[in-house]
């Protein structure tokens, strides 16, 4: 997942021109940086995000839960373009509190079938000085209802999770979040569901 200016008029040269490299399965915009909290609905950028579908690429909203309003919106608008959520959204996890207003928008979002969502960048979001499997199990509960078996996929947030635990520590914790899944819904979660949403070929 790469990044191209989404906004400029020159949009359909760029992609032209990286469409002969298969790795490239969709792009981004940190979204999150933009002050505009409706950044994603102005015309260049929904004119970009129209573009992508026919270049099979996929787009990934990196956001805080403040923009998720927007981003209903904006995959409203595009029923068959494919959109991957990245790091659940990005919550504010605490001991004490569950982020409501997350809740609402993250939950409200994952109505669209267009919309795979990736269980990343969780442990970063933890606001505690450190992070237990309990800490972050109500996030992973509602995201798997929310997405369920089949749009929910593993992220690594690699290397940014390293600020509040190393790769292992990570791919512990959600391993034990998901030792109840089935086999099939194992492979889902852990490739299968990456393999659609991003198109991969098989070779």
């Amino acid at each position: 997942v790469g990044w191209v200016p989404l906004q400029s008029p020159s949009l359909a040269g760029v992609l032209e021109g990286f469409s002969s490299h298969m790795r490239l399965r969709g792009v981004r915009h940190v979204v999150q940086d933009e002050p505009d909290d409706r950044f994603m609905l102005r015309d260049d950028f929904l004119r970009g995000i129209g573009m992508l579908q026919a270049y099979n690429l996929t787009y990934d909203l990196l956001l805080y839960p403040r923009q998720l309003a927007a981003a209903i919106e904006l995959v409203d608008r595009f029923p068959d373009q494919v959109f991957v959520l990245d790091h659940i959204a990005k919550p504010s996890i605490s001991q004490s509190a569950l982020d409501g207003i997350w809740k609402r928008g993250f939950v409200e979002l994952a109505k669209r079938s267009n919309i795979f969502c990736k269980f990343s960048g969780v442990i970063t979001e933890v606001r505690n000085h450190s992070w237990t499997i309990d800490t972050i199990r109500p996030y992973w509960d509602i995201a798997f209802e929310s997405f369920g078996v089949n749009r929910l996929m593993f992220g690594t947030d690699w290397p940014v999770c390293l600020l509040r635990g190393d790769y292992a520590q990570w791919v512990s914790a959600v391993s034990e979040l998901t030792h109840s899944l089935s086999p099939s819904e194992q492979a889902a979660f852990w490739g299968l569901n990456a393999i659609e949403a991003y198109a991969i070929p098989e070779s």
